[in-house]
């Protein structure tokens, strides 16, 4: 049984890796590294030296041209600055829609290119890291689990039921990924989840807030620090 894993060098994507790794072995196991036309290339760049240390195929796809007409804050062509805030705060301020940081329907987008590319490769499971934080408020409403089974049932239709999705962590918190990571000796030292690119993590963009919690919640400093 091979797994494809849709991986972007952060913290959850790599913590399924390892996951996807400890259950089928790393010969049956290939990543899956999308770009969207974020403003950076640095989880990009992280993914790539993710996949070095696990010894397991890496595949580069390029999204980017389907996201050209969004003005999502993470896009490289959008005049919007990246919220500097957690994502309670964020959703306050959205009038019930995704916080600005939401790429339209990325996570679908993602699974479908993902299911294609699985087919071909024989793989019988795509394994992607969303977790419950992301989804509170739907914030991203595409790491809920409703999405993730809709989603499924779409897959292991549209595959004619040769592949289904996993989402191991859809009713974790992020916290709770942390402590999986460890306790599967995740490098967390090579992953990148910052949505700004410099050279150091911003610290107070939503997605630095929330990493920083998930390893202070675990007792630890986030190794990548």
């Amino acid at each position: 049984m091979k797994a494809l894993v849709l991986f972007s060098g952060g913290v959850d994507s790599t913590t399924c890796l390892g996951l996807a790794i400890d259950q089928y072995g790393k010969e049956n196991v290939i990543a899956l590294s999308i770009s969207y036309g974020q403003k950076h290339s640095k989880e990009i760049d992280a993914s790539r030296k993710i996949a070095q240390y696990y010894q397991v195929e890496h595949i580069y796809l390029d999204l980017a041209k389907i996201f050209e007409y969004s003005e999502c804050s993470l896009l490289d062509h959008s005049t919007e600055a990246i919220p500097k805030s957690d994502y309670a705060e964020q959703i306050k301020h959205t009038n019930g829609k995704p916080v600005s940081t939401y790429v339209p329907f990325r996570n679908g987008l993602f699974l479908s290119s993902a299911a294609s590319i699985a087919l071909s490769k024989d793989c019988s499971v795509i394994y992607y890291g969303s977790h419950s934080d992301d989804a509170a408020g739907d914030a991203y409403p595409d790491c809920s689990s409703s999405f993730n089974n809709a989603m499924n049932e779409a897959i292991y239709l549209g595959s004619g039921k040769q592949l289904r999705i996993e989402a191991p962590f859809v009713t974790w918190t992020k916290p709770d990924v942390v402590k999986k990571g460890i306790e599967l000796k995740v490098p967390y030292e090579l992953t990148w989840s910052c949505y700004e690119g410099g050279e150091k993590p911003c610290g107070t963009c939503g997605t630095c807030i929330d990493r920083a919690k998930a390893f202070e919640k675990n007792g630890i400093s986030d190794p990548a620090l």
